[in-house]
């Protein structure tokens, strides 16, 4: 905190405990002067209003209390506001994994070798995901009061879990001008130097639209929290084999096919049903035409 702020929060007899609750935005998310005025002045404002009832947590003598760290608030902080601000919408789709199941398959264990490097679907997807923004700029936006942003770059956030249960987005900058292999490069890259805690500022900022992959976790689907000033978040969910019906020039027929579950949470003050629907559509569009004789 700066020496402002302390001598600001010493003033109003304010403790550590509610000097960390404030939420910054500031370089780094650092309290400015602005935000500590405005939450002294909510504070006021709730204190003069009629009492309300807080519903208080009954704990028994064995239970453990574990106090927040500082990233751990400034998530909960962001979750809450983003919950506030934007409208959450959610849709969904399915995607025929196959082809590119059996491309990595038959290219992982070569790649790794070669590359010293794991050759997940992350990449995969956020390649695709940029080439279907491309299609459909109006989800890569973002809003302040009645006026839309449509960014240019496409900056793909892709969401990291951390050792110690928290979570970072390191962002993917310009991944619509970059080959797989240097997506691939790219992705590993920063998610190693997140869980060892030495991405820069700029590699957590300036995305655009944002990548989960609850996959990883086996979960089928998901719904996440936009992550603002973004509008827009894809999820992605554990690609099982299942039994579906597919079209051949015999007629209809029921193959084995590896099939993913997507969802797109959306902000529907800019991004509508329909808008949202055909970016899942060209999503899809490029994940099953994907290039299975393309090497890497």
């Amino acid at each position: 905190y700066s020496p402002l702020v302390k001598s600001i929060a010493r003033q109003e007899n304010l403790s550590m405990k509610e000097l960390a609750a404030i939420p910054g935005t500031g370089k780094d998310d650092r309290v400015t002067k602005e935000d500590i005025l405005n939450w002294l002045k909510n504070k006021k404002t709730n204190d003069h209003a009629a009492p309300q009832m807080i519903p208080t947590v009954v704990t028994s003598g064995e239970d453990q209390i574990v106090e927040m760290d500082r990233i751990r608030q400034l998530i909960a902080s962001h979750m809450v506001k983003s919950w506030e601000t934007s409208p959450h919408v959610n849709s969904f789709i399915e995607a025929d994994m196959t082809n590119i199941v059996n491309w990595r398959n038959k290219y992982k264990d070569i790649f790794e070798k070669r590359e010293k490097i794991k050759l997940t679907f992350t990449p995969v997807l956020i390649e695709a995901i940029a080439k279907a923004v491309r299609d459909v700029p109006l989800v890569n936006v973002s809003v302040e009061g009645t006026k839309i942003f449509v960014h240019k770059n496409i900056n793909i956030g892709m969401a990291v879990a951390l050792p110690n249960n928290n979570l970072i987005v390191p962002v993917i900058k310009n991944a619509d001008q970059k080959s797989l292999q240097g997506i691939v490069r790219n992705v590993t890259d920063l998610a190693d130097r997140a869980r060892q805690s030495k991405l820069t500022l700029d590699e957590i900022s300036a995305g655009t639209i944002s990548l989960t992959n609850l996959g990883s976790f086996g979960l089928l689907m998901g719904t996440p929290i936009i992550n603002q000033p973004q509008t827009a978040i894809v999820a992605v969910g554990v690609i099982k084999k299942r039994a579906v019906v597919i079209e051949t020039p015999g007629g209809d027929a029921i193959a084995v096919r590896h099939i993913m579950i997507l969802s797109i949470t959306h902000d529907h003050r800019v991004i509508d049903g329909v808008l949202a629907g055909q970016f899942l559509e060209r999503l899809v569009f490029y994940l099953e035409k994907f290039d299975i004789n393309q090497s890497i």
